[in-house]
């Protein structure tokens, strides 16, 4: 009996080994992106979310191969319990040295379309993804060190495969499957969305903010309003667009935002506006992080803006009527309301976690 069970796993090896391994391809399996209320994305259409894709992406995200020592990661500096942002004022890069921008947000990246970085100077999101990757306060690696890298890995030799046609690991696929994980990663489950779509109710404060967040400021004081929404405006808390919020005056621009890349004098100090979604967990505050709660950011818009020539203009009417005049409750409200936009889902998804 026993010699027959030896011969039958001799036979079973034998045949095992002859075996050709499975061959690894292409796999175009759609990414079922769920985005909830939200509008449509006009995602790029040379770029499609793919399973593959998407996977791909996210274990780019989180691999240390890709900065110049092996110990860092895009993840590094945009973590996922903080709103894929970093707590500290400037993220510390490999080298030891410290950015000058506080690390920006990741998500609902699919709805913004007018550049990319505080002052975007990476027009799509592929152009970002390599940007931090090679830049010296960062990961300050070379890209053809990092192609070297993951060519001799066969697991990124085998994934690349499934996510591209080519299956090539080369810059541009590096940068279209960060791209397609960053698509990925939304935020549309907060308290306040489930309040529009009638499943959930706002607490008394809740609303009292919501209504200063969306009403004009009136300078005779009639009416209350805050008027946070001419800038974070739509679904997705953002105008997209690029402004001065008051922050110095004309002599004390430490950082030119978009005149560095416009070269023109009219974008000085003028910085992306950001989602004011999951704010609540984003601090510090401002593309330069001088803010460490919101309210010290509430503060700024009611007292303490400053005027100057490329400040926003109705920043600029605001401050000759004498600040917006938010009381001690209003302004408590008007937090309260901000807290709505939480997204615990987005927040704790495993999806956009590290992979296994």
């Amino acid at each position: 009996m026993n010699k027959i069970v030896s011969v039958t796993l001799f036979l079973i090896i034998i045949i095992a080994s002859c075996t050709d391994p499975v061959e690894v391809t292409y796999d175009s399996s759609p990414f079922n992106l769920q985005y909830g209320s939200l509008p449509t994305p006009d995602l790029p259409s040379d770029n499609p979310l793919t399973v593959e894709g998407v996977k791909l992406g996210r274990m780019l995200f989180y691999e240390t191969l890709l900065s110049k020592d092996n110990t860092q990661a895009c993840a590094s500096c945009h973590i996922q319990k903080d709103g894929f942002s970093d707590l500290n004022q400037f993220s510390k890069g490999v080298e030891g040295k410290f950015g000058g921008r506080q690390a920006m947000t990741i998500f609902n990246m699919a709805w913004h379309n007018n550049g990319f970085f505080w002052d975007g100077r990476a027009p799509k999101l592929r152009d970002q993804a390599l940007k931090p990757i090679q830049d010296p306060l960062e990961m300050n690696e070379k890209l053809e060190n990092v192609r070297a890298k993951l060519s001799n890995s066969p697991k990124y030799i085998d994934q690349f495969k499934r996510a591209f046609v080519n299956g090539t690991i080369d810059d541009k696929n590096i940068s279209l499957a960060l791209e397609q994980f960053m698509f990925s990663i939304v935020s549309y489950q907060s308290k306040y969305d489930q309040y529009k779509d009638g499943k959930a109710m706002l607490t008394d404060s809740e609303e009292r903010g919501r209504q200063l967040f969306f009403t004009e400021f009136d300078p005779s004081g009639k009416v209350k309003g805050a008027e946070c929404f001419h800038c974070h405006a739509g679904p997705n808390f953002t105008n997209d667009e690029y402004m001065n919020n008051g922050l110095d005056d004309d002599a004390n621009f430490k950082d030119l935002g978009r005149a560095k890349v416009t070269m023109t004098t009219d974008d000085n100090a003028k910085f992306l506006t950001p989602s004011l979604r999951n704010i609540e967990v984003t601090a510090p505050y401002m593309h330069d992080g001088r803010f460490i709660t919101l309210e010290e950011v509430v503060d700024h818009y009611n007292e303490h803006a400053k005027y100057s020539t490329t400040a926003d203009i109705l920043l600029q009417y605001n401050l000759q009527s004498g600040g917006l005049k938010l009381s001690s409750q209003d302004k408590a409200d008007l937090l309260s309301f901000l807290r709505t936009l939480t997204d615990q889902s987005y927040l704790n998804n495993i999806s956009y976690s590290k992979p296994n």
